[in-house]
């Protein structure tokens, strides 16, 4: 049949905001029905919708740094299985070099028939809590080798024509630490896609083949005219920054990051030449994540009214040098990339600042705190425990950075105590912020955040993925930095111990760890900060009254136990 222009705007949004709902349902399915913590609480995850050819629809509102890795993992699938593709059939891969982005990162595809005929696909990706590898969670930045990481998936038909391949199946299961964890995740992935398959079937039922496509045009082309319009508003230049990574983990740093973002029209073009080549532990990125924090950066900084689909990428060109860090090549190791999506994201920021001055932050806290432990049981079962921790944001051009929120890049979660503690292995002794922490300026930044953690158990290993140690993150227009990151062995003894930001240990029973966020940046100079604003901030804790003279210039005395503040003193000390 012939497509018809539709004219009917009543009807595009109806369309719109039901694939949109879809995307969403298939999220909420996962986070009901997963099993591990990093996923269930942590919310590490996405879900996607994409028509017959592979083009993402819809995008849950989840993990905007996968945005971009679904087409890749999508061409990966028809590449390979192409004209095969069977109703009833579900794909699986995690593979860097065939679609994937790091192991943990296992993709389910679903495909969805309608009449017989290929209607389009339903897309998961989990990062699951363990694919095997020398280090419990698979994601210690010391690997060397993707062989190191754990179980490769190429692309591969897990379900045939409704039939599961229980000897691959096992295969995958029998290479992991908590088998029956990993499989209740994938169950989990494997449950949206029916969910999201039903909803596909109902709307090609409402609207009729010819029309649902027509719509999906609509949709990706209306997507596309919104990034535009954002870009056209944007002057025409080239916009430079630079960022780093404080160290790769294996005492090499620090990794350079460069980019020069051209906005010409109603294009941009992300250039990434003078980048770290490829380093030689897990750090590395593929090119579709870089992709990936690009997309998001821009999404982030535009507002969240531009739906995540493919025609949000159409205006986007790359440089991204082969054999760089945001490139890596087999058989790099790939397990602790996701901590440069978040450099790429302060990066990218960074120098659209000048370009977009009223959508970009100062920078946060740098990407999540994660920590992993595992553990030996008596009876050699395994058990592995994530602990993430999202620090804050940085300062807008009119607010405070919020504080314990995610990245932007992430739109993940902290774990719970009472989850982190249920396993009886761990203790969290004090969880908190710190005050002083945040950029000072105009506008503050967010603060740090705390955790303490105690070891109950005889033994386990402990691999730590930081950053922001010495590359605190940045202020804009006279704003401060951000406090930086720190871990601490052993805190207040006769033995404590500063730990590296990306270390690998054994501990033992009784061992405690604080891990503190870095803080996010401030905006403006900190003297043009309403003096109520940093009294305020005293009264709530968040500012001592000594930081709040040494950074703000604002005097505050405690009067009969409460803060007051001190006019004339401050306008003395403002005046120097």
């Amino acid at each position: 049949m012939t497509k018809r222009i539709l004219r009917d705007a009543a009807t595009f949004e109806v369309f719109r905001n039901a694939v949109s709902g879809l995307a969403d349902e298939l999220a909420i399915t996962i986070l009901r029905t997963a099993h591990s913590q990093i996923v269930a609480s942590s919310m590490d995850f996405s879900a996607a919708l994409c028509d017959a050819s592979g083009r993402t629809i819809a995008q849950a509102n989840t993990c905007p740094v996968h945005l971009g890795s679904i087409p890749d993992a999508m061409d990966a699938v028809l590449r390979v299985f192409g004209d095969e593709i069977t109703d009833g059939d579900v794909y699986i891969l995690n593979d860097p070099s065939q679609g994937g982005m790091h192991l943990p990162d296992i993709f389910i595809i679903a495909p969805i028939f309608y009449e017989a005929a290929l209607l389009g696909y339903v897309v998961t990706v989990v990062n699951h809590s363990d694919v095997g590898g020398w280090s419990a969670g698979s994601m210690a930045s010391q690997s060397t080798s993707i062989f190191a990481e754990g179980i490769q998936i190429p692309p591969s038909r897990l379900i045939a024509a409704g039939t599961v391949n229980e000897t691959f199946y096992d295969i995958i299961l029998r290479n992991v630490r908590e088998p029956s964890m990993l499989r209740g995740d994938l169950e989990s992935q494997m449950a949206a896609c029916h969910a999201g398959g039903a909803g596909l079937i109902e709307l090609a039922t409402r609207y009729g083949v010819p029309e649902y496509e027509v719509l999906i045009d609509e949709l990706l082309d209306y997507s596309e005219a919104l990034v535009r319009a954002a870009l056209e508003d944007a002057p025409d230049g080239v916009y430079r920054f630079e960022d780093q990574i404080d160290e790769d983990g294996l005492g090499s740093g620090p990794i350079p990051f460069k980019v020069e973002i051209t906005i010409t029209g109603t294009d941009i073009h992300f250039d990434y030449t003078g980048s770290s080549p490829q380093v030689a532990s897990a750090l590395n990125a593929t090119e579709s994540f870089t992709r990936s924090a690009s997309y998001a950066s821009l999404q982030g900084a535009l507002g969240s009214n531009i739906p995540a689909n493919s025609g949000f990428y159409r205006p986007f060109t790359f440089t991204i040098p082969e054999a760089s860090i945001l490139n890596g090549q087999r058989p790099s190791a790939r397990g602790a990339r996701g901590l440069v999506a978040y450099r790429l994201v302060d990066l990218v920021l960074g120098a659209l600042a000048p370009a977009l001055p009223d959508h970009v932050p100062a920078a946060g806290d740098g990407g999540p705190g994660s920590i992993a432990l595992g553990i030996t049981e008596p009876d050699g079962s395994q058990v592995v425990i994530w602990d993430f921790m999202m620090g804050s944001w940085g300062a807008t051009r009119s607010g405070d950075g919020n504080d314990g929120i995610s990245p932007l890049g992430a739109n993940m979660a902290n774990i719970p105590v009472e989850e982190v503690e249920s396993s009886g292995h761990v203790r969290i002794d004090a969880y908190g912020f710190v005050p002083d922490s945040g950029g000072a300026g105009q506008f503050r930044g967010g603060l740090s955040l705390f955790r303490d953690m105690t070891l109950l158990c005889d033994e386990a290993t402990m691999q730590i993925r930081s950053d922001r140690r010495t590359s605190q993150p940045y202020g804009l227009h006279g704003g401060h930095q951000g406090a930086p990151s720190l871990n601490l062995l052993d805190r207040d003894t006769d033995h404590q111990k500063i730990l590296d930001t990306k270390p690998f240990l054994v501990i033992e029973q009784d061992t405690t760890h604080r891990h503190i966020t870095a803080a996010g940046g401030g905006y403006g100079h900190p003297y043009d900060r309403e003096p109520r604003l940093v009294l305020d901030d005293v009264l709530e804790g968040k500012v001592t009254v000594e930081g709040a003279l040494r950074d703000y210039g604002v005097a505050i005395e405690v009067q009969k136990g409460k803060p007051v503040l001190l006019d004339a003193e401050t306008k003395r000390a403002r005046s120097k």
